[in-house]
C-alpha cells in the first residue's frame, strides 16, 4: 500500500489505553455487567469504520493513480509546443556564443521543397501570405517569387552547401539579415572545440557579417535525429548506409517550430513508383541536371553512402496522420 496511508493492525485481543490490559469478553461477563459490553461495541465499531474508511479510500487512489499512469504512457507532445511567446529551443547552439535558438512559435509554417514539382506553380504568394517560411540548403528564391516567394524565416543548410551559400554571400548575409541560418553536419566538420572545417568557415562568415544569425545543431540534437529515424524504420543510419536528408532535419525542426505545417513540392512516397510519372528536375533552379523520380530511386537502392528520400516521405505520411501536416503542389495524403 502506498505511503502515508494507514494499514490494519494484525488480528488480535483489542487494546487501548482506556482499557488497560486487554479484555476477553464473554457471554457470562456480558450477562453480569452489560454495560461493558456497550462500551466496547463503540470502539469496536469505530476501528471497523476506519477499516472500510482505509479500503475504500485505497481503492479510489488505485484507481486513480491506475489513470495517471496509462496518461503517462501516452504518447508525448513534445514536439509540438502550444505555448505562446519566445522559446528556447536547446537542440540548436548560436555561433560562436554557444546560446540556444530563441524563437516565437510560429502557428503556420510553410515549409518549401527545393523540387522541381515548384516551377509553374504559382504558390509565391501564398507562400508568403505564411507567418513563417523555412527553405533548405542555397535554393534561391529571386527570379523565383511567383512559385516560390521571396521571404525566408529560416533556412536550413546541410555542411556541403555552405560552400555554395559563400558563392552568393550578398544575397544571402547582406539582403536576408532576418533569416536565421540553421546549419547540419557530422561531428567531424562541426566541432567547436577541435575546429571542424565548417565550423571554422562559420566563424569567418560570423566575423564578415556579424548581423547574421548563425546556428548549429549540438550532438544531442544530431543523435536524437538519428534515433527517431531508427525508432521509424527499424534500422541504425550508419550501418544501414543511409544519409539523412536537409529535409529530414527541416521537419524535425518545424515540428518543434510550428503548430501547423504545410509543405510545398514534396512528392508522396508511392509517386515515383507509379509507371509514368512526370519529368521534373531534382532542384527548380538546376533545370537539365538531375530528375527527381531517377535521383530518388537510385538513392533508395543503393547499398550504401545513399540518401533515403523516399522512405523519410513515408516517414512523413505517418507523422501527418497525427499531426497537422498537409502536403500540397503535388497534394496528397498520408496513407
Amino acid at each position: 500500500m502506498a505511503a502515508g496511508w494507514g494499514e490494519p493492525g494484525p488480528a488480535g485481543p483489542v487494546t487501548s489505553a482506556l482499557f488497560g490490559e486487554p479484555r476477553v469478553f464473554t457471554a457470562q461477563r456480558r450477562s453480569e455487567n452489560p454495560g461493558e459490553g456497550r462500551l466496547f461495541s463503540v470502539p469496536l465499531c469505530f476501528l471497523v469504520l476506519i477499516v472500510l474508511y482505509v479500503l475504500l479510500c485505497n481503492q479510489l487512489c488505485m484507481q486513480l493513480c491506475w489513470k495517471a499512469c496509462l496518461a503517462s504512457r501516452q504518447p508525448r507532445e513534445s514536439l509540438w509546443p502550444t505555448v505562446p511567446g519566445s522559446l528556447h529551443f536547446q537542440g540548436y547552439s548560436s555561433v560562436p556564443d554557444g546560446k540556444p535558438l530563441v524563437h516565437r512559435l510560429c502557428r503556420r509554417c510553410a515549409l518549401v521543397s527545393s523540387s522541381g514539382q515548384m516551377l509553374g506553380s504559382h504558390w509565391g504568394p501564398e507562400i508568403d501570405g505564411t507567418e513563417c517560411v523555412l527553405r533548405m540548403n542555397q535554393a534561391p528564391t529571386a527570379g523565383y517569387e511567383a512559385d516560390v516567394g521571396h521571404r525566408s524565416t529560416l533556412r536550413m543548410v546541410s555542411h556541403t552547401s555552405v560552400p555554395l551559400l559563400l558563392r552568393n554571400q550578398s544575397y544571402f548575409f547582406q539582403q536576408a539579415r532576418d533569416t536565421v541560418y540553421v546549419v547540419w553536419g557530422p561531428g567531424k566538420r562541426m566541432n567547436r572545440d577541435q575546429g571542424g572545417s565548417t565550423y571554422r568557415t562559420l566563424l569567418k562568415v560570423k566575423e564578415m557579417y556579424p548581423g547574421v544569425q548563425l546556428y548549429t545543431l549540438t550532438d544531442h540534437m544530431m543523435a536524437y535525429c538519428d534515433e527517431v529515424f531508427q525508432n521509424e524504420t527499424g534500422k541504425n543510419r550508419m550501418k544501414s548506409g543511409s544519409f539523412l536528408s536537409t529535409g529530414w532535419f527541416t521537419m524535425i525542426l518545424a515540428m518543434e517550430l510550428c503548430e501547423q505545417i504545410v509543405v510545398y513540392g514534396m512528392v508522396s512516397d508511392s509517386y515515383c513508383r507509379e509507371k509514368s510519372p512526370p519529368s521534373v528536375p531534382y532542384h527548380y533552379f538546376e533545370k537539365g541536371k538531375l530528375d527527381e523520380c531517377h535521383t530518388y530511386l537510385v538513392h533508395e537502392k543503393a547499398p550504401r553512402g545513399a540518401h533515403r528520400f523516399i522512405t523519410e516521405k513515408a516517414i512523413f505520411s505517418r507523422w501527418a496522420k497525427k499531426k497537422p501536416i498537409i502536403f500540397t503542389h503535388p497534394s496528397w495524403q498520408s496513407e
